[in-house]
């Protein structure tokens, strides 16, 4: 049984695997699986993003949308001690990042549930993080970006990466219609690292 990463099937086959990983100097081991995003190796477009991410938080909570098998809210609640919740609609997902989680040492910091874009989360954020499931289309993506919007607080922080030839300019149209700024924090290879501020 074939199984998308932006859907909810966990009856598709299983063959977990493990990956090591570096990104700005730090180590990370993840499990992926069948049926998750980039099983194979963290994806370019992920690794740039954190590599350029830059957070700075008082108090308030991180948000990753999407997680997937979990790098992102991993990096964030390892290199900076935050708190972060993670929501994908694909249970598979949430349960291999939340073993990763622990498996990198920061499930006291992290936590998950299952939610197709926003639509479970009830909290208030400082920063929101995504590579958004862009083969779930762009109604799907523009109402992840409206949802984080309405879940950040005032001066609080989208960071996005994005694909030149999978939407970034239309992301960008869309996003400065919503936020009080935005901007494009890099741009390599064709993938744009977006940041907005509400």
């Amino acid at each position: 049984m074939t199984m998308h990463y932006y859907t909810n099937n966990i009856d598709a086959d299983s063959k977990p695997k493990q990956i090591s990983v570096t990104v700005n100097g730090q180590h990370f081991s993840f499990q992926t699986d069948i049926g998750v995003f980039s099983k194979n190796g963290l994806d370019f477009g992920t690794k740039t993003l954190l590599e350029a991410l830059e957070l700075q938080l008082e108090g308030q909570k991180v948000l990753d949308v999407g997680c997937g098998y979990g790098p992102i809210a991993i990096y964030v609640a390892k290199t900076y001690g935050y708190t972060v919740d993670m929501v994908d609609v694909n249970e598979r997902s949430l349960g291999l990042a939340m073993l990763n989680a622990k498996g990198n040492g920061v499930d006291h910091l992290v936590q998950g549930k299952v939610s197709n874009c926003l639509d479970e989360v009830s909290q208030m954020y400082g920063a929101i993080i995504t590579n958004p499931p862009i083969r779930a289309g762009k109604q799907t993506i523009f109402r992840i970006y409206e949802q984080s919007y309405e879940h950040l607080v005032d001066g609080g922080v989208l960071w996005i990466v994005i694909q030149k030839k999978q939407g970034a300019n239309s992301t960008i149209k869309k996003l400065e219609t919503l936020f009080a700024a935005v901007d494009i924090v890099i741009k390599e290879k064709g993938y744009f690292i977006i940041k907005a501020e509400k």
